[in-house]
């Protein structure tokens, strides 16, 4: 079942994450005087890892590891990342062609946003994180916790 507990606890560690990152991102930004691109990297790598142990931990509850968990998480982001967004460009490209970029552009931001966490949901769900695969994959190198 998809629309459970898990996608709630899953939709609380997306709170978190933003919360945590923008946090880190605005205080290195402001107090510490980094730079707009190492602020918001900053943002996206410390939100990315607490995202990998809050949910691989608490939303999920897996215990083993496998570098092939690792890789899938980071491959999951990145692919959801681009595959939401291009498709939320095309589409509200199409349906608004008669507003201006600029509208186009922060709709399809929402949207992608949207979709994004989706893809990434279905992605850590039934990729990353599945119970299912757990012979498969995370049995590779376990670690007892």
């Amino acid at each position: 079942m998809i629309f459970d507990r898990v996608l709630l606890k899953f939709a609380a560690v997306g709170i978190i994450n933003t919360i945590a990152g923008a946090g880190l991102m605005f205080i290195l930004y402001n107090f510490f005087g980094l730079s707009y691109w190492v602020s918001s990297a900053a943002n996206y790598t410390a939100g990315g890892i607490l995202s990998f142990f809050l949910n691989k931990y608490w939303t999920f509850k897996v215990r083993k590891w496998s570098l092939f968990m690792v890789i899938a998480f980071a491959a999951t982001v990145v692919i959801s990342y681009f595959l939401a967004y291009q498709i939320a460009r095309t589409v509200i490209n199409y349906m608004l062609a008669q507003y201006s970029g600029q509208i186009r552009d922060n709709i399809a931001m929402a949207a992608g946003m949207c979709l994004y966490f989706g893809f990434n949901y279905l992605g850590q769900r039934y990729i990353v994180f599945s119970k299912s695969r757990a012979g498969d994959h995370y049995a590779d190198r376990e670690r007892s916790d």
